[in-house]
């Protein structure tokens, strides 16, 4: 019987049975101060309601990423208080079917020691509410995280992809090498002559070997559950404008349990201010010893 059905019981006797107070709370089992014990929990209408906001705008969001917008919100509460509200709302992500991985040995991948020293690069494909299937070619610097670029179109050729590192290295700048699977786009002549030129090393995975690209594989898990199951796309261009907010919302937004639970953006931001860092200190260091 639990602490407040005990009251419960305490308090029929008193007002049915005409007992006192120490005998009623003898028969039941319950001390006089458990009895008169009222919680002191503060009211939770409002956080609840944030809650529910969270929940319902972010569908594929837990309780522990809710608990980090709402730290993010400044909002005082622990992980446990989160998770209660939660589940008392009756809230829950609905789990997905994973596809079932062979025994192997897993090894970690090296993590990059800086942004931008390495990409990875893959295709994902969906449809359009009339049926026609159109690929994104999602870019993910495999240190910071940071989805650098995601091009949608209909068709995808290598002519298309040379065309986005380009732009890519104008703006941003590109990496010593890229991790890609063997796609004709990413075999073909015409990318492997543009990283001939731009001096960028292709990776190539081994064959059946998408363990050997987890970055961009992790991404494209999380793009499709978190962005293209959960939208219907009627054109190409509103499947652009969506998927777009979606990669500023993932870099800016979004945090990251590899990252310490910061934004890919956030943890891009501090890793370049310890290289800078780090870049002075010898310099300080030589100009004291003069």
């Amino acid at each position: 019987m639990s602490p407040q059905a005990k009251r419960e019981a305490v308090t029929v006797l008193l007002t049915e049975r005409d007992f006192g107070v120490t005998r009623a709370c003898g028969l039941v089992g319950i001390s006089r101060s458990l009895y008169r014990y009222r919680g002191r929990r503060p009211d939770s209408a409002a956080l609840r309601s944030r809650i529910e906001e969270i929940a319902a705008l972010k569908r594929r969001y837990g309780y522990r990423r809710v608990y980090l917008r709402l730290r993010r919100e400044g909002w005082p509460v622990n992980r446990k208080r989160v998770y209660r509200i939660y589940r008392d709302a009756g809230l829950a992500v609905r789990r997905r079917k994973r596809k079932r991985i062979g025994l192997v040995e897993r090894k970690p991948l090296p993590k990059p020691a800086a942004a931008n020293l390495s990409w990875s690069m893959d295709f994902v494909s969906d449809g359009l509410a009339a049926g026609r299937r159109f690929r994104c070619l999602n870019i993910v610097d495999d240190c910071t995280r940071e989805c650098v670029a995601i091009e949608v179109d209909t068709s995808l050729t290598g002519t298309r992809v040379q065309a986005v590192l380009d732009r890519l290295a104008e703006t941003r700048g590109l990496p010593q090498s890229i991790t890609v699977d063997h796609g004709p786009e990413f075999e073909g002549q015409v990318l492997d002559t543009w990283a001939y030129g731009a001096n960028v090393q292709l990776s190539f995975i081994r064959p059946g070997k998408p363990n050997e690209n987890a970055y961009i594989e992790s991404f494209n898990g999380k793009f499709r559950d978190e962005c293209l199951n959960e939208h219907w796309f009627l054109t190409i261009g509103h499947a652009r404008r969506l998927i777009e907010t979606w990669r500023i919302e993932y870099n800016t937004e979004r945090p990251h349990s590899s990252l310490g639970n910061l934004t890919p953006q956030e943890f891009a931001e501090i890793s370049l201010a310890k290289e800078k860092e780090s870049v002075s200190l010898p310099a300080d260091s030589n100009r004291n010893s003069d």
